[in-house]
């Protein structure tokens, strides 16, 4: 009897792809009558392209919450409340992320926000510990200058627009997550603007180039790059097969770890799959505790709570599970209105286009402010 074939699409990247690949004769020998085919899309691919078009071509997709509103509306994914996940077996608000409109449209199978990385070996050459707070990382940034290193972030477009929510939910004067609200306060935003400011300082003027896979590929390769107090986290880079691996910590906000924007990846069933029955088990077979373990155990980053908790997982990845804990769990979610994705986008161009000099500060909030009520499709 011929097999049943799903076509999945994710990220391309090993903590993306290896997990998948890794897990695929674990599920055949459960579920020997189905076999799944990986594609892979770039991650600004990841971050923009429509998932009403990824779900008219494959049966399952990873994807990033922020799509939410769109498929709430749209109807183009399945949802998946028949699975019974609760939120206690994963960390943070992981599954929370997912649900929308009383509805579950994804499973958790990557976990992850903004947090800090350094070099340790770096850090050791200046004797300095990671920062807890925003005033101590402004004094690692005077130390470090003084050694010739600088610190460094990535705040190419969109990833600008997600350090300065970080920022504003650490403030206690988070962003608005419905267009009906004003989307700031104004004198919180010009603040946190001024820390972005403060930090960009502090490292070299291409951090304006990176995205977060750039930023930790530029601080495991070059030799001048100290620390990162926001980035998205890759605990991949902590493996010991990296020259020189990268150590996370919590967010060293001015309020402490508290506020970080949560990130991470979910699995989606396509709505227009023929084949719903045998892509809901592999969404069962991906939530489960053994599953994601194994996902820790070639690059990837669990979504489940044990995980986090987990010694071996934590050896593995330089304890990055422990040291980022506090963050995680107190984690902000962005918003997830349907059109919030072309606010996103543009909204973190414009950030960027300020940092660069290119904007005022009362004009770019001005376009922000603008842009989110106007950002519905």
């Amino acid at each position: 009897m011929a097999k049943i074939r799903l076509n999945g699409m994710t990220w391309d990247h090993r903590r993306a792809v290896d997990p998948l690949l890794a897990m695929q004769q674990a599920f055949e020998r459960e579920c020997p009558d189905i076999e799944i085919a990986w594609h892979a899309r770039s991650l600004s691919g990841f971050e923009c392209t429509p998932i009403d078009e990824l779900a008219s071509e494959y049966d399952l997709i990873v994807l990033d919450h922020p799509f939410m509103g769109f498929a709430a509306r749209s109807g183009c994914l399945l949802e998946l409340d028949s699975l019974g996940l609760a939120d206690g077996d994963f960390v943070g608000p992981s599954l929370a992320t997912y649900r929308m409109e009383g509805k579950l449209w994804a499973v958790p199978i990557d976990a992850a926000c903004q947090v800090a990385v350094s070099r340790p070996d770096l850090m050791a050459r200046i004797g300095a510990a990671p920062p807890r707070d925003w005033l101590e990382l402004i004094r690692l940034a005077q130390v470090s200058k003084g050694q010739g290193l600088r610190l460094a972030i990535g705040l190419k477009g969109v990833h600008s627009l997600m350090t300065f929510f970080t920022l504003m939910a650490n403030l206690g004067t988070p962003c608005a997550i419905q267009q009906d609200a004003a989307l700031f306060e104004p004198a919180a935003a010009r603040y946190a603007l001024g820390l972005m400011r403060d930090l960009l300082s502090g490292c070299p003027p291409e951090v304006l180039d990176w995205n977060s896979i750039a930023l930790h590929d530029q601080m495991a390769s070059r030799s001048d790059l100290v620390f990162c107090p926001a980035v998205y986290c890759y605990a991949t880079y902590a493996e010991a097969d990296h020259v020189h691996s990268l150590r996370f910590h919590d967010f060293p906000g001015p309020s402490g770890p508290r506020g970080s924007t949560i990130g991470g990846t979910g699995l989606a069933v396509s709505a227009a799959s023929y084949q719903r029955e045998a892509a809901l088990a592999y969404a069962r077979f991906a939530a489960r505790l053994s599953t994601q373990t194994g996902f820790a155990h070639h690059h990837g980053q669990p979504a489940r709570r044990e995980c986090w908790e987990d010694e071996a997982i934590n050896a593995r990845f330089g304890g990055c599970y422990h040291d980022t804990r506090a963050t995680i769990e107190q984690c902000w979610i962005r918003p997830r209105y349907d059109g919030y994705l072309a606010f996103q986008e543009t909204g973190g161009d414009l950030i960027e286009s300020h940092l660069r000099g290119a904007l005022s500060e009362d004009y770019l909030l001005d376009r922000l402010a603008r842009l989110h009520v106007g950002a519905s499709t």
